[in-house]
């Protein structure tokens, strides 16, 4: 694994909280935003290996932080799975359409999550 940093996009103290706490029990690094603004500045400046993106956020929802992520070619090979209380089919379409590289709905199966992120660590470049 190149870089086990995640970072973590959420709106919610509580949920980043507790998901940072597991994360962080499973030897990941965490880097945490709260919007998606500030997500892809942590992008440009901490090149995390993987980002998990809430969709719903201020200032800058995730939708539009992934379109704008994979515009930038310096942070477009970051992947970024998809956090979302949204369960359509429709949901995940868009997701995938605006850029993320997975989806996972909330409530979060966390097994399942960190299987995938392991998954993208594991496959990046050294």
């Amino acid at each position: 694994m190149t870089n086990a940093a995640v970072l973590l996009v959420e709106d919610n103290d509580i949920n980043r909280d507790m998901l940072t706490r597991r994360l962080t029990r499973a030897g990941l690094t965490v880097i945490s935003a709260a919007d998606g603004e500030t997500a892809l500045e942590r992008m440009r400046n901490d090149s995390p290996g993987v980002v998990l993106m809430d969709m719903t956020l201020p200032v800058l929802n995730g939708w539009e932080a992934c379109e704008q992520a994979k515009a930038d070619p310096t942070i477009a090979h970051i992947p970024i799975i998809a956090l979302t209380a949204h369960a359509m089919a429709a949901d995940r379409e868009r997701a995938m359409s605006v850029g993320c590289s997975e989806y996972e709905t909330k409530p979060i199966d966390f097994p399942v999550l960190l299987a995938k992120i392991y998954q993208f660590l594991e496959a990046a470049p050294a």
